[in-house]
């Protein structure tokens, strides 16, 4: 992680509080982390940019620290964003301002070959996709109060990767958006774990990403396993770091078997890896 700026040294120092920030510039399509120590009198509540606004929350291994997480949207262009830190100080109500930088990613660009049909789509795959999509946002867009995390992260399965996330992703010859997760190789049939504790929000076949598993982790965070062949799991299980949650497949739009991991964090689509890497060594540390 890149040491603070100098003029992130100066700002945090103008706080009532320590803010220790995972990184001042930061990739689209990835996610900063803000730390906070407990202090007396100090009642963390949110920090805002652009209007978007991302609830501070208790460190779910440590009662002594609070913390937020700010996802760069994939679509962000280099900027200088403006973060808003709002909070109370002996009941008084109070905010403080700093910035991040945005930089380009510079992900690459891949070339895939579809069946027409899942390209081109006819009104009732048109109605069928978008009730999905509204579905899934309605709950990535969902922030639950308690953090099912007790440690740290695991991939899914351990195999090769083969496609990155953020790639622009050419179907047929047409643009048809990015690639919003990493996908690792696997055969039909291999069982996929859950990557840490949460409750099953949704398991269910879709137009798109198929066989398809949500993960609620709790504090806005949902990991996501697609074009799966089977499920383990339904709507409303608790799971653990580890278990079976079901078997990789073909199904939804690929090209072949694999699985499709990815998160959502307050909503927006992020990088998984750069994500885990971030919460096991820099919340979780490790545990």
């Amino acid at each position: 992680m890149r040491l603070f700026s100098l003029l992130m040294l100066f700002t945090c120092t103008l706080f009532s509080f320590n803010v220790d920030i995972s990184d001042s510039t930061i990739s689209n399509g990835k996610t900063a982390l803000f730390e906070f120590e407990k202090e007396k009198n100090i009642d963390y509540e949110k920090i805002v940019s652009e209007n978007k606004t991302y609830k501070i929350f208790k460190n779910p291994i440590d009662d002594k620290k609070y913390y937020a997480l700010l996802p760069i949207s994939y679509y962000e262009k280099p900027s200088k964003k403006e973060v808003g830190i709002f909070y109370k100080e002996a009941a008084t109500q109070k905010s403080k301002s700093f910035f991040v930088h945005v930089e380009d990613g510079k992900y690459e660009k891949e070339t895939l070959k579809v069946d027409g049909s899942k390209v081109t789509l006819n009104e009732k795959d048109k109605k069928r996709a978008s009730i999905e999509y509204e579905e899934a946002m309605k709950i990535y867009n969902m922030s639950t109060p308690k953090s099912y995390i007790t440690s740290s992260f695991i991939v899914p399965l351990k195999s090769k990767i083969t496609s990155d996330f953020g790639k622009a992703r050419v179907y047929n010859g047409s643009l048809k958006g990015y690639h919003s997760g990493t996908d690792f190789r696997a055969d039909i049939g291999t069982p996929l774990l859950a990557c840490n504790d949460g409750k099953i929000v949704l398991a269910k076949d879709r137009f798109y990403s198929g066989g398809s598993v949500l993960i609620d982790h709790g504090h806005g965070v949902y990991s996501c396993y697609f074009h799966m062949s089977k499920f383990n799991v339904k709507n409303g299980s608790i799971v653990k770091k580890g278990e079976v949650i079901g078997l990789s497949g073909k199904s939804g739009r690929v090209t072949g078997p694999h699985l499709h991991f990815s998160f959502r964090v307050g909503g927006e689509q992020v990088d998984p890896l750069q994500f885990i890497e971030l919460m096991n060594k820099k919340l979780l540390k490790g545990i």
